[in-house]
């Protein structure tokens, strides 16, 4: 497994993509814009999916699945949704091969076999998925309905990037329904809080919680919260999203209930969800030129044991002393690996679990067994240690708990150095053009303005933060009044 990673700093998009592929994450497939997520990258993706659902379930969700297609006139029937989406969707037009007879052994679509209706793709499933809570609600005793799916969905990016943006993503997708309005908006901020909670607590990524400006807010949504990170380059990524929907989705449908006064009225609604873009949040944010950094909390493996020998009785007596080290650490909850392959040799071994960003490498040889000592190394600050095996199994909980306090704090501080306040235009265009970051700003509450300063900067209104202090102050470019500033960055 070769490492020679680009720098970050003379080519960040290079080193991110050569990080992917050379840490055995994922590669691009046969389908343009699709990748194949490996068993290295999918381990993490398993482990993010289990303290997802595991939040998800402590909190009421129960999971369930819907169509991976959606009758064209399904998708239509919410109009600003289907407009939204409208330019990413994959469509399916028949269902049926043929030999072609003017080429032997080629297929062709048979003519013969168009469907009655063509099935979008779904970029998203609030339609199908409102289409059949139609069956399901009848009274106020039916709600609330609280779902969550695991699924891939398709959007038909020109421009891709392993993880950060594919036609074809897997993600998860809650969506309820609900009695009030009042009801709707608390399922809203909660799940946004939820995403928060585990980007932080797992990911080890700060994030800014607040609300998108209209222009961009979900299709079909009448607000949208978020979560905004900050990765290593200034640039922000959006970790998660979670919209309240209203009544637009019921009405579309024609989803009504009969309330508990008797009247008819219809649904209440959110959706919410985040993706294997989360993978790319996290490569970005803590890796460094030597390859990948994994938080504890999140590793596949939080520890590797490598043996060091040269007699095959020296390989016995540290396989022995392994076993009952590596069964006191899982038994105090660390996940292990032994590194015992013999087709290659130490060095290697390091290299590559340096690069795959394993938290602790143990290194243990005949003198430290006979000194009742291991050489501990750390991923994150690349530092080592000798340590007594007695206690082992005490001091790496301990420790992996430092690491993962460390690297969120190691974000957290590089976040709040590359978030800065700005008056005027002027300086704005200084901060993104030399420092970078998030850009905490006045701006006038007008889409025009938010275009123009997008047009001209590519930076883009990242949200309001929820704890955004009313603040009397002037637009950055319209120089109007403004009641509370915004964060701006270039994103992904």
């Amino acid at each position: 497994m070769s490492k020679n990673l680009t720098k970050r700093s003379e080519d960040y998009s290079k080193w991110y993509n050569e990080l992917v592929v050379k840490a055995d994450l994922a590669e691009n497939s046969a389908v343009r814009g699709c990748m194949v997520i490996k068993p290295y990258g999918f381990a993490i993706w398993e482990k993010m999916q289990a303290e997802l659902d595991k939040m998800f379930k402590a909190t009421g969700h129960q999971n369930a699945y819907f169509p991976l297609f959606v009758p064209k006139s399904l998708f239509e029937a919410e109009e600003k949704n289907a407009e939204g989406f409208a330019k990413e969707c994959a469509v399916v037009t028949h269902y049926r091969l043929q030999n072609d007879p003017d080429n032997p052994g080629k297929l062709r679509v048979d003519p013969e076999a168009k469907l009655e209706e063509e099935l979008v793709v779904r970029p998203t499933s609030e339609a199908i998925i409102w289409n059949t809570y139609k069956g399901w609600i009848q009274s106020y005793r039916d709600l609330p309905i609280l779902i969550n799916q695991w699924a891939n969905v398709v959007r038909w990016e020109m421009r891709t990037r392993l993880f950060l943006r594919t036609a074809e993503f897997l993600w998860q997708e809650g969506h309820t329904a609900h009695a009030t309005m009042a009801e709707a908006i608390t399922e809203t901020e909660q799940m946004n809080t939820v995403y928060a909670t585990f980007v932080e607590n797992f990911m080890a990524i700060p994030v800014i919680k607040g609300v998108k400006t209209e222009s961009e807010r979900f299709a079909g949504a009448l607000d949208t919260h978020c979560i905004e990170a900050l990765m290593q380059d200034g640039k922000a990524l959006q970790a998660g999203t979670s919209h309240f929907l209203g009544q637009n989705f019921a009405k579309a449908f024609d989803v009504k209930f009969t309330n508990n006064e008797g009247k008819q009225d219809y649904v209440w609604a959110t959706s919410w969800g985040v993706s294997t873009r989360l993978m790319g949040a996290l490569i970005m944010t803590h890796s460094d030129d030597k390859g990948l950094v994994l938080p504890p909390n999140l590793a596949p493996n939080q520890v590797v044991i490598v043996p060091i020998y040269k007699t095959e009785e020296q390989h016995n007596i540290i396989r022995n002393v392994v076993n009952t080290l590596k069964q006191k650490l899982e038994d105090n909850g660390v996940s292990v690996k032994f590194d015992d392959r013999d087709t290659q040799r130490p060095g290697a071994k390091f290299a590559q679990h340096e690069l795959q960003g394993v938290p602790l490498r143990i290194a243990i040889g005949p003198k430290d067994i006979e000194n009742g000592t291991i050489e501990l190394a750390r991923r994150d600050n690349l530092t080592k240690e000798v340590v007594d095996i007695e206690g082992i199994e005490n001091h790496i909980p301990q420790l992996l708990e430092t690491i993962q306090k460390e690297l969120f704090q190691k974000a957290y501080d590089f976040r709040e150095e590359h978030t800065t306040k700005v008056d005027t235009f002027d300086e704005f265009k200084t901060v993104l053009e030399t420092k970078t970051g998030f850009i905490s700003a006045h701006w006038d509450g007008t889409a025009e303005t938010e275009n123009k300063i997008k047009e001209l900067t590519k930076a883009t209104i990242r949200c309001i933060p929820h704890n955004s202090p009313i603040e009397d102050g002037l637009c950055i470019y319209t120089g109007k009044p403004s009641r509370q500033r915004v964060l701006f960055a270039k994103a992904y």
